[in-house]
This record gives structure tokens, C-alpha cells and sequence, in this order.
């Protein structure tokens, strides 16, 4: 079942791309060059232990909820690629988050922010043959992480690939809590960026009102 809707999701991502034109800001956004590799970020206190993994790439739905999951939804899309710019097939990524409140479905989330009962957060991942892959969320709210410190909305991700293993997160432009992040502060100004996506307008395969952000992942030698 899961290879089935392995397939059929590559067949989907395939026909998404090749669908845009040339010029358009989604294509524009995945011209990263030249290639430098993706920073390293923690994983955090809130990895999933135990929980069972999304695999069908909608985290805005669970089974058995008829019910869609409160927020801004959001297509994150991208390729994991080499240095030397070569995709990395079958990669797995695994993707987990805080809600659109800023919790956790975790047990050391000590947030008083609501729970949402049609969202979970963690989602697991495989690439293409192009090294492409498509996940649907919601964008994850700003949250407390001590007296002072309040995080930016962040999405983490653990990507394993043939060779390589990178934690890293990912980071949405024009939110002004990434000037006071440590975590996002603690990479140098250069590589920085490659950590923020631009939240851009959907094309027409998908929904009206959803975003995309456009992040690639770059490893040493996949």
C-alpha cells in the first residue's frame, strides 16, 4: 500500500513541476546555484518517540477525522539534492512540527496553547528518482521556549539519505522572530538564508487559499 501511494505521489510531484513554466516563482525559487550545503539545526526537545508517522505526505487530515486541521495550509515542496547538484532517490524525510497555536502533540510540550484534535505534526517522507518531495500542513505557529525566548514558526526535518544524515529546520520569510532565534542565529549570515523559504501563491494544482514554500535540501554526498 505505502509503495503504491509512494508511486502514485511521485507521479503527482512529476506532473506539478512540469506544469509550471519556466519563469514562474516556484521554478525560479528551486534554481539554487550554486550548491551549498543545507545547515545543521538541533533536533529539539519534541521528536516524536513512539508516535507513528503520517506516510501519505497530508498532514492537514487524519484517518478517521472528517475534519481538516486549523490554520494556514501550506505545500512544502522541494528536492534533496547533492553538492554536485544530483538528486538523492529515496531519501527519507521525516517532518514534524508544532500546530498553528504553537503546540506539540508531545508529552513535554508544557505550552498552554490548545491542542489540536485533527493534527499530529509528524509526517515521513520518501524522494523520487528527480530526488523531488511534496508535503501538505499547516503553518506551524510561534511558541515559548523559556522566560524570554519565544521561537518563530519552524518546521524540523531529519533527512536520511544513501549515505548522509542531516537535522536541520525549516524557516519562513519575513517572520520577525527569526532575528532573536538562537538556533537560527547560530549559522553564519551566508548560509542563513538557505534555512528561510518565501511563502509563495499556489499555481493551479493546488488548493486556492494554501501556500508554497519552496526549500531544498542539499547533502555532502546524499
Amino acid at each position: 500500500m505505502i509503495e503504491n501511494l509512494h508511486r502514485r505521489d511521485a507521479l503527482q510531484i512529476a506532473a506539478v513541476f512540469g506544469a509550471m513554466s519556466a519563469l514562474s516563482p516556484v521554478k525560479l525559487a528551486l534554481a539554487q546555484s550554486p550548491l551549498r550545503r543545507t545547515p545543521d539545526q538541533i533536533l529539539g526537545p519534541f521528536y516524536p518517540v513512539g508516535k507513528s508517522p503520517d506516510s501519505t505526505g497530508d498532514l492537514t487530515h487524519l484517518p478517521g477525522k472528517s475534519e481538516r486541521a486549523a490554520g494556514q495550509v501550506i505545500n512544502v515542496m522541494g528536492r534533496v539534492l547533492t553538492l554536485k547538484g544530483e538528486p538523492v532517490r529515496d531519501a527519507k524525510i521525516e517532518i514534524w512540527q508544532a500546530n498553528a497555536k504553537g503546540r506539540y502533540t508531545h508529552a513535554a510540550d508544557a505550552n498552554p496553547a490548545p491542542l489540536d484534535p485533527n493534527f499530529e505534526g509528524f509526517g515521513v517522507l520518501k524522494t523520487d528518482a528527480e530526488g523531488r518531495y511534496r508535503l501538505k500542513t499547516v503553518m506551524p505557529g510561534a511558541y515559548p521556549a523559556g522566560p524570554t525566548l519565544v521561537r518563530p514558526p519552524h518546521i524540523h526535518i531529519e533527512l536520511t539519505g544513501q549515505v548522509d544524515k542531516l537535522t536541520t529546520q525549516l524557516y519562513f520569510e519575513g517572520e520577525a522572530l527569526n532575528d532573536k532565534d538562537p538556533s537560527l542565529q547560530s549559522v553564519p549570515e551566508p548560509a542563513r538564508s538557505l534555512l528561510i523559504a518565501k511563502l509563495l501563491p499556489p499555481t493551479s494544482e493546488f488548493e486556492p487559499d494554501s501556500k508554497i514554500a519552496v526549500f531544498d535540501i542539499v547533502t555532502l554526498r546524499g
